[in-house]
């Protein structure tokens, strides 16, 4: 694993030092690049909850405090008004709890399952995109997330909702590496009511892993999403509905894990709506469905998802960039993921050895962003999960959280 971080490091570095030659190539124009920094710093804890029975991947019943970090440095160069070129090297370190394990609907957006707690160098985005007249195309290592499922409300979890299946659809099993994002391309056509968008990446070689598969005929990952602007009573909105089918070299629920095959389908579809209501307030709402048979290979283990909240800016009590936000989920797993389950059967984040008692698992997220300062912003979040992992015999769970966001 040290040699993989290694070689990405030195990625990385190979990378700025480009960058930097093509911003001192294109200084003649200094409007044609762009440098901005952003750091988070994310601290949860969590008391004890009763516990009738854990396992490998279950939620620890003891109290647990843990602190996670990003930094990252968003270069972008302009070659013409056509070329952009751009590179975000990240810095990642932390642990979640229990090794980021036993909640599918998992407390902190910032801290997928890292390989290491020491704070890491890495390439997070390498890419080139071409744009001309409302279309676009781009194509190098990047989020399948920058583009897809967004939504103004609850989106971004270094300043809104950090819980996994509110700031995304939790039922997208999105192709990515242990740190969240990808290889491939990705394209989008804009038009003043409407975009369509469109997806082929890479998928990992095991299960939530670092190293990606180059077998694309076989194994991939595919995205399309349509998207529909309007204005309801004046006050804009969207609905966006998604599609996706990835071929991952996964095992069936129905037989042994340890039977994959390259090219096994996971489909499913999206939705995603957003409302203005004030000029200061808006609603949320997202419904995820996938086809629950397959084996879970990138995000996290929900086969449904229904989730929903708002989001209230400070106007009225003279903190306009201040905020609040209420969300709730309901999340869901299939019969055929049930039986696996209570059978003694692990995923790579859940599993307590046995389900005697399945539940929905559900979580309730509030927050209040404070805007201390131009650059910074201090938030207070409270997270309240019943049924950890869809297991009535755990918890329920509170997580109280303290984050701290800079950027320029």
């Amino acid at each position: 694993m040290r040699g993989s971080e290694d070689r990405e490091e030195y990625v990385v570095r190979i990378l700025v030092y480009f960058f930097a030659g093509a911003c001192a190539w294109a200084q003649a124009d200094e409007r044609g690049w762009e440098v901005h920094f952003q750091a988070t710093s994310i601290g949860q804890e969590h008391g004890s909850f009763p516990s009738l029975y854990e396992g490998e991947n279950s939620l620890p019943p003891h109290p647990e405090h843990r602190v996670s970090i990003t930094a990252t440095i968003f270069l972008s160069l302009k070659l013409n008004r056509h070329w952009e070129f751009v590179v975000h090297p990240e810095v990642a370190g932390g642990r979640g709890f229990g090794l980021v394990t036993g909640i599918a609907g998992f407390t902190n957006g910032e801290i997928p399952r890292v390989s290491s707690a020491t704070p890491t160098l890495y390439p997070a985005r390498a890419y080139v995109k071409y744009t001309d007249d409302g279309f676009s195309i781009q194509g190098g290592k990047f989020a399948v997330t920058d583009m897809f499922d967004n939504n103004t409300y609850s989106h971004d979890p270094r300043t809104q909702f950090m819980n996994w299946s509110l700031m995304y659809n939790g039922a997208w099993d999105y192709p990515a590496d242990t740190r969240g994002y990808t290889v491939g391309f990705a394209a989008e056509l804009k038009r003043p009511s409407w975009a369509l968008r469109a997806a082929s990446v890479m998928e990992p070689t095991t299960a939530n892993g670092p190293i990606f598969d180059t077998r694309i005929a076989r194994n991939r990952g595919f995205a399309a999403e349509w998207e529909h602007d309007h204005k309801l009573a004046g006050r804009t909105g969207a609905l966006r509905v998604l599609v996706f089918d990835n071929l991952e070299r996964a095992g069936v629920y129905r037989e042994s894990l340890s039977i994959r095959r390259p090219g096994t389908s996971k489909y499913g579809f999206g939705f995603n709506v957003e409302q203005q209501l004030t000029q200061d307030a808006g609603v949320f709402g997202r419904y995820g469905w996938n086809d629950g048979k397959t084996e879970t290979w990138a995000f996290t283990e929900i086969d449904r998802s229904l989730s929903g909240g708002f989001l209230w800016k400070g106007a009225r009590w003279r903190r306009p960039q201040d905020a609040i936000g209420v969300g709730a989920v309901q999340n869901y797993i299939t019969g055929d993921h049930r039986v696996f389950l209570a059978s003694g059967g692990y995923g790579f984040i859940i599993g307590d050895g046995r389900l005697d008692h399945y539940a929905p698992e559900q979580i309730v997220e509030t927050y209040y962003a404070w805007r201390a300062t131009r650059s910074w912003t201090v938030t207070l979040d409270y997270q309240h999960i019943t049924n950890p992992a869809y297991n009535a015999d755990r918890g329920p769970v509170g997580v109280a959280t303290l984050r701290l966001h800079w950027e320029r």
